[in-house]
């Protein structure tokens, strides 16, 4: 598995896109804390970046390394190597290969400018909403063979856990505005790691009395303990659960 693990990851790094990846990452977030005097308004600022750009980065590329390395699974298949070892050491690469391009294009700025328990939020956000859509990404791929339809997937799952979740979000509490939300809102958040690791973020920067009623809920929950533990477990669950899934269809799938 690790002998695949590092030639996905020595192939990736030959890539011109993470490389192109890595250098925007870092060039933003660093013109972010040079330009701006306010830590916190730029802290904001790469928030938003990592909310919308590495799921999207991480889901596409992703997508698009699978299916162009299917040649590559196939003659592994000829191998006396698992179906579920090959998907692992697929994952593992794209995943050390990406989350390396997001440390050093944003980890890096972070220990630099802003060094303290909300930089190290964000680290670990956005390493953890890297690793769910790759494991997004491989679902989608072993769920269709066609390169075309597969990336279509993976642009779905991003736009709908992007935009459109937030949408059916407002609408519920609109339409049950009448009715105790606090339990809700907390299962709501938890099934979209965009808006879960949003709101973890946000809490660090105390100013979740901006976000209303819903934030003084999330602040009441997410920022004890049970809290923290909670939300780490989910942000794992979504990145196993995607990833097993794969790897029961990879078993099953006719190549």
């Amino acid at each position: 598995m690790f002998k695949i693990s590092k030639y996905v990851f020595y192939d990736i790094l030959r890539s011109k896109v993470i490389i192109a990846y890595t250098l925007f990452l870092l060039i933003i977030s660093c013109g972010l804390f040079i330009f701006q005097n306010d830590i916190s308004k730029s802290i904001i600022s790469i928030m938003s970046i990592i909310m919308i750009i590495i799921p999207l980065v991480s889901i596409v590329f992703s997508t698009t390394y699978f299916y162009n390395g299917y040649e590559f699974i196939e003659l592994l298949l000829a191998q006396p190597l698992s179906r579920r070892t090959i998907i692992l050491g697929e994952f593992i690469g794209i995943a050390f290969s990406l989350v390396t391009a997001y440390l050093i294009g944003v980890g890096i700025p972070i220990l630099i400018y802003a060094a303290n328990a909300t930089g190290t939020v964000i680290i670990i956000s956005g390493i953890a909403l890297t690793l769910t859509f790759i494991s997004l990404a491989v679902l989608a791929s072993v769920a269709t063979r066609d390169k075309a339809k597969g990336i279509g997937i993976s642009l779905m799952l991003w736009f709908y856990f992007s935009i459109i979740y937030d949408a059916i979000i407002l609408g519920i509490l609109f339409a049950f505005s009448d009715y105790p939300l606090d339990k809700a809102v907390i299962v709501l958040a938890s099934l979209n790691p965009i808006d879960l690791g949003r709101i973890i973020i946000l809490l660090k920067l105390d100013i979740s009395a901006l976000m209303g009623f819903t934030g003084a809920v999330y602040k009441e929950f997410f920022g004890s303990n049970f809290g923290l533990i909670y939300s780490i477990s989910i942000m794992i669950v979504w990145i196993i659960l995607p990833l097993s899934i794969s790897i029961k269809i990879f078993k099953k799938k006719n190549l």
